[in-house]
């Protein structure tokens, strides 16, 4: 019974000082913040207080400090302590655009927002529709026929209101390329489902030495695990992909370097009929507002286009603040591939040491190696060559062989070759390689290094 009153009184206290906080804080925001505006707290000889973080491309408007305001740092706390406080002033400093707000890029430009991005441009021709309202990140039926990209400032201003936000309602093409990518934005986020409004943009962004991130056909779609970010040349099973990388390479020239947020799943459904007034299937071109922008509606999960603008605000945030994310590579591999390259291990071990005791892996780590480490590709290899069914062939004439040939085959000592750059890299030594080849050496240590540090050894 003594046991249980204790008990019950610290569930009591932690509720006091639950409730104390919250009503400390809930009075610090009625002083900080009023209409949107900054506290007068932070005025200093009649000046508001900003950070002037080096490196803010601001045009002369500088971004909140989290250590000025105690209301945005404790906003901000689970991002300083997640990716300590030097690099998420990195990450307030920044200026990030955003074209398309659909269920992709609302989601995406609302997880920036919330991750502390100090500079917002969010850019969209259309406006919100009922229909919408099952993709999108904060619109409400209140918010029907009204611009997305206004939908998105509004309410944007009431979650964190020190974010400089510009909205444009304006669509992307070549005329208004100076107006929206000017400014030397630190990225740019492609979530327009239009493939030639998304060819210009990418190759807008390229030609200007810009980072961008493009998101690929989150419809018809249903699984949540099969979403990947890589490069352009290796999203599969997608469409809109597969025609933006037709253009970018027949029209600019340009064959990769542009990651990608995309699904590896197959879509389950395609675009439904277009029916006007009448009912009747009709020509949909008739009903374009802009056009080359489809009509026809294509079945959404509401779920899908949400977690790929979160993967995108994830690669983004990560990437402003300087965190290195070893994203999951798309390996066309499955379980008997391993076990081949597992078996092939074993034989040249055989053939080259005589036996296969110093074979420290299984294949559960071979798959480590060859996918986590290597990417299902030869060490060799700097650009990606094979994907798809390709990479699946690819594994015919792959191997895994020592670095070091004085140390055993385990995780951090195994590369993955072709046959012939097997058999001569067992006949060259380490000391060789490191003095012909220095950059190929350091990038291999490196990676091995990678290997040996999350496996402990």
């Amino acid at each position: 019974m003594e046991e249980k009153v204790k008990i019950l009184a610290l569930i009591g206290g932690g509720a006091i000082l639950g409730s104390a906080a919250t009503l400390a804080l809930s009075n610090l925001l009625s002083k900080s913040i009023g209409k949107g505006h900054i506290s007068e707290a932070v005025k200093s000889n009649g000046t508001f207080l900003f950070c002037g973080l080096p490196g803010s491309k601001y045009n002369g408007m500088a971004t909140p400090n989290p250590l000025t305001d105690e209301v945005i740092s404790e906003q901000l706390t689970r991002n300083i302590q997640f990716f300590g406080l030097e690099a998420q002033q990195k990450v307030t400093a920044s200026y990030v655009v955003v074209i398309g707000l659909g269920g992709v890029g609302s989601h995406a430009a609302s997880m920036l927002l919330r991750s502390g991005v100090g500079r917002l441009l969010l850019v969209d021709f259309d406006q919100v529709s009922v229909s919408s309202l099952n993709r999108h990140a904060v619109a409400t039926r209140k918010d029907v026929g009204i611009s997305k990209a206004l939908c998105l400032k509004k309410h944007f201003l009431s979650i964190f209101p020190e974010c400089h936000i510009d909205a444009k309602v304006m669509l992307y093409d070549s005329s208004s390329e100076e107006e929206i990518l000017s400014g030397h934005p630190d990225f740019v986020l492609d979530c327009i489902d239009n493939i030639d409004t998304k060819v210009a943009l990418l190759a807008a962004c390229v030609r200007r030495g810009l980072k961008v991130l493009s998101a690929t056909g989150a419809g018809a779609r249903a699984d949540p695990t099969r979403i990947r970010v890589a490069d352009l040349r290796e999203s599969t099973n997608d469409p809109l992909s597969r025609s933006v990388r037709h253009r970018l390479r027949k029209d600019h020239g340009i064959d990769g370097g542009i990651p990608v947020v995309f699904s590896l799943e197959k879509p389950k459904a395609k675009l439904l009929p277009f029916k006007g007034p009448s009912g009747e299937e009709e020509n949909p071109s008739d009903y374009q507002i802009v056009p080359g922008f489809r009509v026809r509606i294509i079945p959404v999960l509401g779920t899908i286009p949400a977690i790929f603008g979160q993967v995108m605000a994830s690669y983004v945030a990560t990437q402003l603040a300087g965190l290195q994310v070893q994203m999951e590579p798309v390996v066309n591999f499955d379980t008997d591939h391993y076990k081949i390259l597992h078996q092939r291990l074993i034989e040249h071990e055989e053939l080259i040491y005589g036996t296969s005791m110093q074979v420290e892996v299984d294949v559960e780590e071979v798959m480590y190696i060859a996918k986590e480490l290597w990417h299902g590709r030869s060490a060799r290899d700097l650009s990606i060559k094979d994907v798809g069914r390709a990479m699946w062939r690819s594994v015919n004439e792959l191997m895994l062989v020592r670095w070091d040939n004085t140390k055993p085959a385990s995780v951090s000592n195994l590369i993955l070759l072709r046959f012939k750059e097997a058999d001569e890299h067992e006949s060259r030594s380490l000391e060789d390689i490191k003095e012909e080849e220095p950059e190929f050496f350091v990038r291999v240590t490196t990676v091995l290094k990678r290997a040996e540090l999350e496996f402990g050894f």
